[in-house]
């Protein structure tokens, strides 16, 4: 741990260096990287640097031990020493923790794409009982909901709703939503009482800067057409609806919630963007489970992560083992409880790797 401590101090002084280098002040994309390269690092730095001073104070105490000392003065050196002691350990379990490593989307709002799968018309009431428990955390979060694309069923449900959800530090709270969502209740068109099983597939993207995936003009095919309401009737004769090709990838995307083709553009841009993105960390993600299984599976998206039973008000994860008689709260949205016990399982696990 202490070489890993060591080599994060080097490095901030390095960034020390380079900020001061005149190519670099002139380069705004490098000054940005390397600032906050350095932000990321300086708390390690400065609890790693004040856990070197204590412990330069235990030795120095430990030494004292071995003069001739007086009665009372072996005393307070004792005392100092029990309380260096118990600095050291405080100071190295803090160390441990900042050793973790960070995810660089934590702090970026999220697009989730919400789709109905098994089960049809109870899948898509399903999707939408889901959107409107992530809404209502959105809320709780003081969080902004943006609708990019929905498609309804018109029954309250939706077999696709993409969203996009605004606010310091969202990815860090919801991506362990990605994966498949089990839900065990009876419908209301069930006339016989029976207990109906459906699903629905979560995918959580971060919102991509254009700095960090590069899509060139050249690569997307631009389609429009008419907006459209369920059962296909014509709710927009203006050809404001748009959809995206990413020609190297295949990713498409369309929007059709505003009545501005400019906006539905500029929205179908940042779903492609996360899109694109996320492919390349899910090709990322994939290279490092085939060394490492991923800590509560946030990767794959056709996990089976959790089921509502609502016979039983029970919401179970089954990544982490977790049974709550709480199915009504949390789908007010009231998911602090799941969610932070999922954050600490990630935590865990990520600690145990820094210990080895």
């Amino acid at each position: 741990m202490f070489d890993k401590l060591q080599a994060v101090e080097e490095r901030y002084e390095r960034l020390n260096e380079l900020l001061s280098d005149p190519a670099v002040v002139s380069d705004s994309t490098k000054l940005r990287d390397y600032s906050k390269e350095q932000s990321a690092i300086a708390e390690t730095v400065e609890v790693y640097r004040e856990y070197k001073n204590a412990q330069n104070q235990y030795k120095e105490a430990k030494e004292m031990l071995e003069d001739k000392l007086d009665a009372d003065m072996r005393e307070m050196v004792k005392e100092e020493i029990g309380e260096l002691e118990d600095q050291l350990e405080e100071l190295e379990a803090r160390l441990k923790i900042l050793l973790v490593p960070k995810d660089p989307n934590d702090d970026k709002n999220v697009i989730i794409e919400i789709r109905g799968a098994a089960g049809g018309d109870e899948a898509a009431l399903f999707a939408g009982d889901l959107y409107r428990m992530y809404s209502r955390y959105a809320e709780n979060q003081n969080w902004k909901i943006d609708v990019i694309e929905a498609h309804s069923t018109g029954l309250g449900g939706y077999k696709e709703i993409i969203f996009m959800i605004n606010g310091n530090g969202a990815y860090s709270k919801l991506k362990y939503e990605n994966g498949a969502h089990r839900v065990q209740r009876v419908p209301e068109t069930e006339s016989g009482g029976r207990i109906h099983t459906s699903t629905a597939t979560v995918a959580v993207l971060p919102e991509a800067e254009e700095v960090e995936v590069d899509i060139h003009e050249k690569d997307i095919r631009v389609d429009t057409f008419a907006s459209s309401g369920p059962g296909g009737q014509s709710v927009n004769t203006t050809m404001s609806a748009v959809r995206l090709t990413h020609i190297p990838t295949g990713v498409v995307v369309s929007c059709q919630d505003e009545k501005s083709q400019i906006k539905n553009k500029e929205k179908a841009m940042k779903v492609l963007r996360a899109r694109v993105y996320d492919m390349f960390q899910q090709e990322a993600q994939a290279e490092y489970d085939a060394n490492r299984k991923s800590a509560v599976g946030t990767g794959d998206r056709s996990e089976r992560i959790r089921t509502y039973n609502f016979p039983q008000n029970r919401v179970t994860d089954h990544r982490i083992g977790l049974t709550i008689q709480k199915l009504d709260q949390i789908l007010e949205g009231k998911l602090d409880e799941v969610i932070d016990a999922l954050v600490i399982e990630d935590q865990s696990k990520k600690l145990e790797s820094v210990e080895e």
